[in-house]
Formats: structure tokens, C-alpha cells, sequence
């Protein structure tokens, strides 16, 4: 039987007519020391770990999507992205800072509750993080026009009110090391998009609330939660 299957979402680039086509997402875990601490875990410099999310399920900023199903403990994370713009394999961190190609505002969607189950019972995340919808993405600024400075702000409101609220200087792994490191288990490409790991802060979101995320100097980002199907 003939099917068709749905364009890869294209992300706005800022000042630039052409979109940014999203491939592969690569999301870095516990990479706020205060936000690991508030789900019971150390940090460490050892390595950097990841988890990934389908660009499937991604959608854009100032989407309204249903609550999902399955989960009684839906949570918000915000996070800066980076967009690779060349190709890199076993990068140095200033070939890793040349491969970028733009930054923009993030949101991981969670559902919190599948993903400690799964977590406890030493399982993969999925169900807790790769969902329909879970990753929203904002206009990306190019690299040439932005750069990820300690001081910049990133904050997460929820219905107005301030969920999440922290600087850059609190990445635990910058953004030259982690393409670096996982440059050296993966050939990045055009396409790939890193989500770099989310402030302390994170919470439940209900049916009707509406989430609005900045980065200094970036587009910001929004995302409104309608009922469950």
C-alpha cells in the first residue's frame, strides 16, 4: 500500500531565508549540577551521557499540543540548542566551536513518572523522553551572531510565573566539550541538533497551561498545553 511519510521539520534560522533541516537530536544529561542534585544525583567531570529524542516527534515554538498520555507527572525542561553546521568526527574543541552553525531555545518535554520507573528498573528512557511533541524548538540565531557566555540568562515561565531561572556559567560540560566528546562515537552532520541539558527548576505542567522560555540574546520560545486526548 503507497504512504507517504511527514517532511522533516525545518527550523527558522534568523535573517536567513533558508530553515535548518532537523535530522538527529542528541540530548545531554544532568548537565546543571543544582538540577541533578534536585532528582537525588551527583555530578561528575568523568564523561558527559546522552539520550536521544526522534525529530519525528519534535515540533516547533508556539505550538499548542495535547497533554500527553500516559503520565500523571508531565515536567518542563528548558535548554539552549546547538545546531551543527559542518561536518565533524573526533573533533578538537575549537574544531567543535567551528561546527557550529546556530543556537536557539529548547524545551524536553518529560514525562517524569515513566521515566524514574523505567530509570529504577535500569531501562532505557523512552517512554519518558522521547514522546510526541517532547522536543520544541525556537528560531535559531546564527553562531557568527550569538555566542553561549557565562552571563547569559536562561529562564522558563509557566502561566508567568518563573519556573526556572539560571545562567550558562552553570554548564557543567560547555558546549566545545560536548561536541567535542560525542563527536568521537558519532560523524556529526548538518542536521544534528544537541540539547544541552536543562537548569534546576523543573516541574509538572497541566492541561491549559502555557510555557514561555528565554535565552539572552536568542528568540524565545513557547509551548501551550491543551487536554489530553
Amino acid at each position: 500500500m503507497p504512504f507517504s511519510l511527514p517532511k522533516p521539520l525545518e527550523i527558522p534560522v534568523e535573517g536567513l531565508s533558508s530553515p535548518y533541516p532537523l535530522g538527529r537530536v542528541f540530548c545531554v544529561g544532568r548537565n546543571y549540577a543544582a538540577h541533578a542534585a534536585e532528582m537525588g544525583h551527583e555530578v561528575d567531570r568523568e564523561a558527559p551521557f546522552y539520550f536521544t529524542k526522534s525529530a519525528a516527534n519534535a515540533v516547533l515554538s508556539g505550538a499548542t499540543v495535547h497533554f500527553p498520555p500516559g503520565t500523571d507527572n508531565f515536567h518542563h525542561e528548558m535548554e539552549l540548542a546547538v545546531a551543527i553546521g559542518k561536518p565533524v568526527f573526533r573533533a578538537s574543541r575549537v574544531e567543535a566551536a567551528d561546527a557550529v552553525y546556530a543556537y536557539g531555545c529548547a524545551l524536553d518535554m518529560t514525562r517524569r513518572d515513566l521515566q524514574i520507573k523505567e530509570r529504577n528498573k535500569q531501562r532505557p528512557w523512552d517512554l519518558g523522553k522521547d514522546l510526541e511533541n517532547g522536543a520544541v524548538f525556537g528560531p535559531l540565531t546564527p553562531a557568527a551572531d550569538w555566542s553561549p557566555d557565562d552571563d547569559k540568562r536562561i529562564v522558563l515561565s509557566v502561566n508567568g510565573d518563573v519556573r526556572q531561572d539560571a545562567t550558562l556559567h552553570e554548564l557543567i560540560w560547555k558546549i566545545d566539550e560536548i561536541i567535542s566528546h560525542l563527536s568521537g562515537y558519532y560523524h556529526l552532520r548538518p542536521g544534528d541538533l544537541i540539547m544541552t541539558g536543562t537548569p534546576a527548576g523543573v516541574g509538572p505542567v497541566q492541561p491549559g497551561d502555557r510555557l514561555a522560555g528565554t535565552i539572552d540574546g536568542l528568540q524565545p520560545i513557547s509551548l501551550t498545553l491543551s487536554a489530553a486526548e
